[in-house]
């Protein structure tokens, strides 16, 4: 009777269960100095092979617990700004939320490392299928964590630690997302590599060496030269923080007085920071009357940053006010909120943990549904809010739109003294490469910088001081293929691999069923064929 098709037998581990925690955490805390304020980005290539490793032969519940390991490690250090006044509660909160999302998605990773050799045992499944499996999974983690729950976190995104690396125009072809994703595969591939031992063979060398090419010798996508615009931008340093001391439209006359120095120059535009004006603009007719003869004095539009109330609904809002116009002329509202910053979901029952720090938060910010870009006198300008920056499709979306120059307003006011603001910035600097366009990331204290679409920096300001800068901002039209296939990509990458692992695991419990029923089987004419031998 023919014997049952054969799988390999299943990756042993590398590491005893003790010593593959013990690597994860050191990978989570060496992948906090890839990103901002050390951005030490090689640091990934040594923090990613450490937490594949850890993973290679665990299973299910042992997997949870090195994945954990790994995201407690990386968020309770790269998340520590959030302590920075509201304590140690939602730094806590936010930090478990993600160590346990990230715990559960090591387990999809796990497995690949134990069905992929037993389904495709040979070299090549082993060396191209394992490690593009292996990234796209983490891509999938990514994608998840971003947009889940109350709309995602996505900080701690791979792609980000390149954007002072040579790797970083990669993301102009395929977005953050696919960034990360090739850094995950030249990782994986190189330990595969290296368990497989075979130093003679350069042919084993190839995926991974392939995939390192892409990283290093692909050019940024080109877009148009478009001429530039004349921006003023005003870090007013004004007191703009959740508990900061200060009187009504005390933000707006910091705001005021560190303008004075360029309001007599020539200027295209005059951007103000996220909440910029410490009052309702379209509800304050003192406070519309302050920015109608600011337009007026410099004669240029303005772009600030407000609350605005419309019936019961609170927005984060930029406003384009122009001279002599019905005002604003347009509004952008924030597309994210922030939750447990500007708006408490499920505020019923987290309000039973920590009522104190819930009952701070009093307005309840809308989700904005315009289009984020905005006509500045015939020049597009793309629009993020603070934290919208981390988000692809409001960058997208301003690029698609029209946008031909990004001008982010963020407010770091509550993160004195952390690296947020760089973080942040790091963002920011990612989405001029991933897009092609320049952009001018302005803080209420800082940092603020104005960015080359190329990712360089053509100007900026230092943290906790007030300033202006005056500069001519390069346009840029044409789209990056990240902007037109970015969303297709992302999906590809991380759910087309879910449905890769789960193909996988119907293979292998297929195999395993086919295999017990064919032992039954010979067990059974073993057993009638010895009785009809006593018989005889």
């Amino acid at each position: 009777m023919p014997d049952a098709p054969a799988l390999a037998e299943p990756a042993r581990p590398v590491l005893p269960l003790w010593a593959a925690v013990a690597a994860s955490v050191a990978s989570g805390l060496v992948l906090t100095t890839a990103f901002p304020a050390l951005a030490w980005w090689p640091m990934v290539f040594v923090a990613v092979p450490l937490a594949l490793v850890s993973l290679v032969g665990r299973r299910a519940w042992s997997a949870l617990l090195v994945g954990f390991a790994f995201g407690a490690a990386f968020f309770f250090v790269n998340q520590v700004f959030t302590a920075r006044y509201l304590g140690p509660v939602p730094w806590i909160a936010l930090s478990m939320l993600e160590s346990v999302l990230t715990a559960f998605f090591a387990i999809p990773i796990a497995l690949a490392y134990r069905w992929v050799p037993r389904v495709l045992p040979g070299a090549w499944g082993r060396l191209l299928v394992l490690p593009a499996l292996v990234a796209g999974l983490w891509t999938l983690r990514e994608e998840v964590v971003g947009t889940f729950p109350y709309g995602g976190y996505p900080w701690g995104r791979l792609g980000v630690t390149q954007s002072n690396g040579p790797f970083a125009d990669v993301a102009s072809w395929v977005g953050m997302s696919g960034l990360s994703f090739l850094i995950v595969l030249v990782c994986a591939a190189g330990v595969e590599y290296v368990r497989l031992g075979r130093w003679r063979d350069a042919r084993a060398a190839v995926p991974a060496a392939v995939a390192a090419v892409l990283l290093i010798l692909a050019p940024q996508f080109a877009t148009t030269d478009a001429g530039s615009i004349r921006v003023g931008a005003v870090q007013g340093n004004g007191p703009a923080g959740y508990f900061d001391e200060r009187g009504p439209n005390d933000v707006l006359r910091a705001q005021l007085e560190a303008t004075r120095p360029i309001i007599d120059e020539d200027m295209d535009v005059l951007l103000w920071p996220e909440g910029g004006i410490d009052s309702d603009p379209t509800q304050n007719d003192g406070t519309a009357a302050i920015l109608d003869q600011l337009a007026a004095r410099i004669g240029a539009p303005l772009l600030v940053s407000a609350v605005t109330q419309r019936g019961e609904e609170y927005f984060n809002s930029s406003l384009l006010w122009e001279d002599s116009a019905d005002n604003p002329v347009d509004t952008y509202d924030k597309r994210h909120p922030v939750p447990f910053g500007e708006y408490v979901p499920d505020r019923w029952l987290y309000r039973n943990f920590a009522p104190d720090l819930i009952d701070l938060i009093q307005r309840e910010y809308t989700p904005g549904t315009s289009s984020p870009m905005f006509d500045v006198d015939g020049v597009g300008v793309g629009l993020a809010i603070c934290f919208d920056v981390i988000y692809d499709d409001v960058i997208w979306e301003g690029a698609q739109d029209g946008a031909e120059v990004y001008m982010f307003q963020t407010n770091n006011a509550d993160f004195r003294g952390t690296d947020e603001n760089l973080q942040q910035l790091a963002f920011a600097r990612m989405r001029a490469i991933e897009t092609g366009r320049s952009v001018v990331n302005l803080s209420t204290v800082g940092t603020s910088q104005v960015i080359a679409p190329d990712g360089t920096t053509i100007d900026g300001l230092p943290a906790d001081e007030a300033g202006t800068m005056l500069t001519d901002v390069p346009l840029r039209t044409g789209l990056t293929p990240a902007v037109v296939a970015g969303a297709g990509i992302k999906a590809l990458l991380a759910w087309g691999s879910a449905i890769a692992l789960v193909v996988l695991g119907v293979i292998t419990g297929l195999s395993r069923r086919g295999r017990a029923r064919l032992g039954a089987d010979a067990g059974d004419f073993a057993e009638s064929g010895g009785s009809a031998t006593e018989r005889a």
